[in-house]
């Protein structure tokens, strides 16, 4: 076995072992909460959504399981990876209120349902999604492709610099999902929405998360500066700074209305008509799945090339 690959094999074990922790002390609070009494949790009433009680400890145990199973195995099995991303998926979804909390931060403000504990909770169960999601893509790493540096399923050679076309449909998808969610709201009116400083900042962030940044991820002035912007123009993007918000918003928007979607379904009580929420969430929907569309697109034309095989 080569040093590097010494190394590698070292720090998967150590992510495992970071899994299996996590599942230990955060599936522990879990079973804690379910056979005894949980916390009152504010006016809001609960930390998760959809997936409390046992169903909470349920993904806790199945992460930890999935994490040893993703390091014993050495074959690529679709099944296994598929099954690992869904629970990731399962994780986030039952913390999708994280993201207005978040925004909330952003603003300055935590809103009157805001409780500590709840918040530290979920921040726990988005930790777990995180590690078992990059115990996933390490396993995809690790066991796909033919080349042992990078593990790439693309033909050499076929790397390409403009955006694929699905990839631009994705990102005018998501402005189009922006442009129904202020028309609904349109339909009904904006008393009250722009009164509160607030809520106008978050309408300004909608609009260039809605619009500048999924246009900037299939349009060159998304990889190197234009030539207006003061003392950076010409100068290339760094990926980090759309791909984080790109595939963030994105994974947050859908987890967070998603689950709106959920609850609307099952009858949930609203001061909104089903109508309006039907399409105003569909909408942000459409939203963070252009945005996460794009972002992989620009992923895989922006990273740098295999100093093996060139792919």
């Amino acid at each position: 076995m080569t040093p590097s690959a010494s190394i590698a094999r070292r720090s998967g074990h150590g992510l495992t072992y970071a899994v299996l922790g996590w599942a230990v002390a955060y599936g522990g609070v879990r079973l804690a909460w379910t056979v005894g009494e949980a916390p009152d949790f504010g006016r809001f009433g609960t930390d998760l959504l959809g997936f409390t009680g046992w169903r909470s400890v349920a993904l806790c145990v199945a992460a930890g399981g999935l994490a040893v199973a993703l390091e014993r195995v050495t074959t690529w099995r679709p099944a296994l990876a598929g099954a690992a991303w869904t629970v990731v998926g399962a994780l986030i979804a039952a913390a999708a209120i994280l993201l207005p909390e978040l925004v909330g931060f952003l603003l300055f403000t935590v809103g009157p349902y805001f409780d500590p504990l709840a918040f530290a909770s979920r921040l726990g169960c988005v930790t777990g999604a995180a590690l078992l999601g990059v115990a996933t893509a390490r396993y995809q790493r690790r066991t796909r492709g033919d080349c042992p540096d990078c593990c790439r399923t693309v033909r050499p050679g076929s790397r390409r610099s403009a955006p694929a076309r699905w990839a631009r449909w994705a990102a005018y998808a998501a402005v189009a999902g922006l442009v129904a969610r202020f028309a609904a709201q349109a339909v009904v009116g904006f008393d009250g929405l722009t009164q509160d400083a607030s809520i106008i900042g978050l309408e300004i962030g909608l609009v260039l998360a809605g619009v500048l940044l999924p246009l900037a991820l299939v349009h060159r002035w998304g990889e190197i500066w234009p030539g207006w912007v003061p003392l950076l123009a010409g100068r290339t993007i760094p990926r980090l700074l759309l791909l984080v918000p790109g595939f963030g918003l994105g994974v947050g928007i859908v987890a967070y209305f998603g689950m709106g979607l959920v609850q609307v379904s099952s009858g949930s009580v609203s001061e909104f008509s089903d109508a309006f929420l039907w399409v105003a969430m569909s909408a942000y929907c459409v939203l963070g799945l252009g945005l996460i569309a794009a972002s992989s697109d620009y992923h895989l034309r922006t990273r740098d090339a295999c100093r093996a095989c060139g792919r």
